[in-house]
């Protein structure tokens, strides 16, 4: 799996505010204008959400159509989300912009823990993209609440508040560039500042003229901004400029070996027969080298990472051993940290070169991340799978 968000440039800053911008026209629109009320356009615009992001995740790679969409999709959630706490349930801004901060501290901290970076350089992994686009959610929802309580509570006015937030940027991108601020602590900042910065913009743009506004109301906001959108997520995709490339040795990583090195995964499962003559299979072909690895068989909520292997380490110990019969070769093998078979494989194929995969997994296993067969994701690595079921 490569990268699955855009490179930080220009581009990705302009159409993050115009995103923005339209989560707080589309939101207005989606409400008021067609009539649909506030809780039932949540739930509609929450649903549709989560079917893009159903795309989002099964994806290899940065796809602009898509991941924008999915942007655009979550900033109207976000909105909504806000909304919702403040007229539906009379919470004050000052309480939920509270809120969001400590939400949003807490998924980066655990974000953090889990994973030791927040880089969005390194959204290659499926875990790591829940973090991102949990992440995305908050910052939607913190900016609404602060931009609102800014604009609205202490009466700052819409253009004076889209002053103020960008002046604030400013301020980041100035510690960042002149007195070395942290440029991962530096991009998420900007990042959450873009949404009360772009909520500004487009309550200036919509509002009436009465209430500090231009009067071009959420159609014609909206309508601007989503074209706007349109056209340069065209011109990402065909010039492919905010792509994140892989540096030169990086690519190395995904170079095949010249003597072929197979990666052996047990799912869930010990060495069964099949998988035994799967390599006996594969040893026949011709000369190898052999690697095994064994997601954490422990039953870890939430995918959770951990350091306890022992049961993983027992199965090692019993397969190892008659798979190197098979092969005729030693076998290396190794039990990750993570239960997650999808995302244990693709770290593996990230940090060491591999020409092909087999797979053994229970009959009838299906993910529980998102419900995506796991064969089946990992076949469009690209990688050649030998995919095989466990028999006793």
């Amino acid at each position: 799996m490569l990268n699955k968000v855009p490179e930080v440039t220009l581009y990705f800053w302009i159409i993050k505010i115009l995103c923005t911008t339209v989560g707080e026209t589309a939101a207005d629109f989606l409400n008021d204008n067609l009539g649909l009320g506030l809780t039932n356009t949540t739930w509609v615009m929450s649903a549709v959400l989560a079917v893009v992001l159903v795309f989002q995740f099964r994806l290899r790679q940065y796809v602009p159509g898509v991941y924008w969409l999915a942007v655009v999709l979550i900033s109207i959630v976000g909105t909504l989300i806000t909304d919702n706490l403040t007229d539906n349930f009379g919470i004050s801004l000052v309480i939920t912009t509270v809120v969001f901060s400590v939400v949003l501290a807490a998924t980066f901290a655990v974000w953090y823990a889990s994973e030791k970076t927040l880089s969005i350089h390194t959204i290659y992994t499926t875990r790591r993209e829940g973090f991102y686009w949990l992440a995305v959610l908050f910052t939607f929802a913190l900016g609404t609440a602060a931009g609102d309580l800014t604009a609205e509570r202490f009466s700052v006015g819409y253009w004076q508040s889209a002053v103020l937030f960008a002046g604030l940027i400013a301020a980041v991108y100035v510690a960042h560039v002149r007195f070395a601020l942290n440029a991962v602590l530096a991009f998420w900042l900007a990042y959450i500042l873009t949404r009360p910065l772009g909520a500004s913009i487009g309550d200036y743009l919509s509002q009436p003229v009465s209430d500090g506004g231009r009067g071009l109301g959420t159609t014609v906001t909206s309508a601007i901004f989503l074209l706007t959108i349109a056209g340069v997520v065209v011109f990402l995709t065909v010039t492919k400029r905010d792509r994140i490339e892989l540096l030169p040795d990086e690519r190395a990583v995904h170079d095949v070996p010249r003597l072929a090195r197979v990666l052996v995964v047990a799912n869930k499962t010990a060495a069964s027969p099949a998988l035994v003559e799967a390599v006996r299979t594969r040893a026949a072909v011709g000369p190898a080298e052999y690697v095994m690895l064994l997601p954490n068989p422990a039953h870890l909520a939430f995918d959770r990472i951990s350091s306890d292997v022992h049961e993983g380490e027992e199965l090692l110990s019993e397969a190892l051993p008659v798979l190197e019969r098979a092969a005729g070769t030693e076998i290396e093998g190794r039990v990750a940290m993570s239960p997650n078979a999808y995302d244990d494989i693709v770290t593996e194929l990230e940090t060491s070169s591999y020409s092909e995969i087999i797979l053994e997994t229970v009959p009838t296993h299906v993910s529980h991340w998102l419900h995506v067969d796991l064969p089946e994701r990992i076949a469009h690595l690209g990688y050649p799978l030998t995919t095989v079921a466990a028999t006793h």
